[in-house]
This record gives structure tokens, C-alpha cells and sequence, in this order.
């Protein structure tokens, strides 16, 4: 795990420039486009060229750093702790912690402690947003039949 906290406004200023060319550059090719970075390290010049997986991950994290925000870099096969877990999806820990005895997210013991993989949170994540917006349709549905006026 990687933290980025406290950044210059001369590294946000970098950062939004980079973020607009790379975004720039991607906006305008259908295909795919290799994007190669130059690298200088005192008095050495080396260029590489960047992953296509990399760029938009990448073209993210420029923004928040543009943007002053903080983020965390995780691996998907990370296991969380059932805090961490509830720092990621914004909730108390004692509600990740009944999501997990209900079955909700999967979840395994390190000793006494609690453990969730980061892919499985991100599966119940994406599964409650499913849930959200089919209920939210149901609702409008119901709304425009009852003429509601919404």
C-alpha cells in the first residue's frame, strides 16, 4: 500500500499539465497509442514505453494528484483488515463486520482478526451499486405511474 498526502501546489501544477496531455493525446485515437515517458536521473536519459494497463491508471492518478486528494494504491489480492475495509467503502467497521457475519462479503480469520480480499470488497461494492440503481429504477418506474410528477 502507497499513501500520497501533503502535495506542493508545484506538484499538483505538474500534475494537471501531464494529466491534460495525456488525456489530450488518448481523446483523439480510436486505437490504441503507445505512450513512452522519458526518464532523467542526474546525468542519465532513458526513455520507456508505458503498458497499455498502466495509462489509465496513471492518467487517474494524475488527476487526484492535480486535484490535492490523497489516495491509496492496493493490490486486488491485498487482504484487508475489516477497518481498512470500512475506510474503503466509507462505512464503520462494525457494519463491515455484521456484512461479513451475514454472508454479505466474503471474509477469513488471521487468528482473531478478520481479513477480506480486496477483490471480494470490490465485488460487493460493485453488486450494491447493481442493487442501488435497480431499486432506484423501480422507484421511478413506480413514480411515472402513479404520475407522481417525477
Amino acid at each position: 500500500m502507497h499513501a500520497l498526502e501533503k502535495l506542493s501546489l508545484t506538484d499538483q501544477k505538474l500534475a494537471k499539465a501531464t494529466f491534460e496531455l495525456v488525456r489530450k493525446e488518448r481523446r483523439g485515437y480510436r486505437t490504441k497509442r503507445k505512450i513512452r515517458v522519458n526518464l532523467h536521473f542526474k546525468e542519465t536519459n532513458t526513455s520507456a514505453q508505458l503498458p497499455d494497463r498502466a495509462i489509465p491508471i496513471i492518467e487517474e492518478m494524475l488527476k487526484l494528484i492535480a486535484e490535492g486528494k490523497a489516495f491509496t494504491i492496493i493490490p486486488s489480492d491485498s487482504a484487508l483488515s475489516s477497518q481498512e475495509a470500512a475506510d474503503l467503502l466509507q462505512v464503520s467497521r462494525p457494519h463491515v463486520v455484521h456484512l461479513m457475519e451475514e454472508g454479505e462479503i466474503p471474509y477469513f480469520k488471521v487468528g482473531s482478526h478478520r481479513r477480506v480480499l480486496q477483490e471480494d470488497l470490490v465485488a460487493y461494492q460493485r453488486e450494491l451499486k447493481k442493487s442501488r440503481e435497480a431499486n432506484l429504477a423501480l422507484i421511478a418506474r413506480q413514480a411515472q405511474e402513479d404520475s407522481l410528477g417525477y
